[in-house]
């Protein structure tokens, strides 16, 4: 343990830069516990608050940035990679682009707050060509309070803190270990959330082929998108209607389907695993839809094997 200690004292700039530049490129390397000590470790002169929070903004900014290129040149699969790679559950792309739909470049401000966005986010501004002076100022704004606040966490408890590395370098090895067994706790319970979302979400699933030849049949089902209005743009299975998943009674009220209860339903989304169809596809069926399963592989399957878009309206 004091050889931890002793890499903070003397390298602790370098470590809050590639703690930090880890956590922003996706890795699940949590960076407040670093901020939070380099902080309390700044009443001792050695380096200064300044200096800790310039450092971590500048690790912040160059992640984002690379994810906002990487968004921008290769658009949605960036986004679907992050969700793929994510601990956090609720990273799905369809929530992302709710809150980046709804409050653009000025959201990158709370970002870094919210479990599961921050990455995401950056890719879709990218994505979206949010202008590129816009991002920067935006995400700089939210790297600097991300990292504000623990540092001025880390000073403002430092007595506290100071007191836990006491008790940990007094411990050795055991304090260390200890250090590792919380890190490895985190990534596990984060993982197995992860886990138990998917498996809450598996339902029986129609493909492309199959939704294709029910479209075309005697009595087509009655197909819903989910997805986001900004995802739209690309285009709509034909005949689809769209169900706001965050309004989701008003939706049902105002497209009329309460007298379409009987009919078979076909949800289809954008998000990894199908989990936005397959949230509302549940819904669906707790007011009384008796058949209703998601689009495998959504709306990208779809494009994917040639079958016609509406682009329309």
């Amino acid at each position: 343990m004091q050889v931890l200690l002793t890499l903070l004292e003397q390298y602790g700039l370098w470590l809050v830069f590639a703690n930090v530049l880890a956590l922003q490129c996706g890795l699940p390397v949590p960076a407040y516990p670093t901020l939070i000590v380099v902080g309390a470790m700044t009443a001792r002169g050695d380096v200064t608050v300044a200096q800790v929070i310039a450092v971590s903004t500048i690790a912040c900014v160059i992640a984002d940035l690379a994810w906002y290129f990487a968004g921008a040149r290769h658009g949605r699969r960036v986004l679907r990679l992050m969700c793929r790679l994510s601990l956090s559950p609720d990273s799905c792309v369809r929530q992302t682009e709710n809150i980046y739909e709804r409050w653009g470049a000025p959201s990158l401000v709370v970002a870094k707050f919210v479990p599961g966005f921050a990455v995401v986010a950056t890719s879709m501004a990218g994505m979206v060509r949010t202008p590129l002076p816009s991002f920067a100022l935006f995400d700089t704004i939210g790297a600097l309070l991300w990292s504000g606040v623990a540092v001025a966490l880390g000073w403002i408890f430092r007595g506290a803190v100071n007191d836990i590395l006491g008790v940990l370098t007094q411990a050795g090895h055991w304090g260390l270990l200890a250090l590792i067994v919380a890190l490895a706790l985190f990534i596990a319970f984060k993982a197995l959330q992860r886990y138990q979302l998917i498996r809450s979400l598996r339902m029986s699933r129609v493909s492309v082929d199959e939704l294709n030849d029910l479209l075309a049949g005697q009595a087509p089902p009655l197909v819903v998108d989910v997805r986001s209005l900004s995802s739209q743009r690309r285009g709509r299975i034909p005949g689809a209607i769209w169900i706001d998943s965050h309004a989701f009674d008003e939706s049902l009220r105002a497209r009329g389907l309460g007298e379409r209860i009987a009919q078979d339903v076909i949800v289809y989304c954008d998000c990894p695993n199908e989990a936005s169809a397959a949230t509302v596809a549940k819904k669906l069926m707790r007011v009384g839809f008796k058949r209703v399963r998601p689009l495998g592989g959504g709306i990208d399957a779809w494009i994917a094997k040639g079958y016609s878009v509406d682009t329309t309206g």
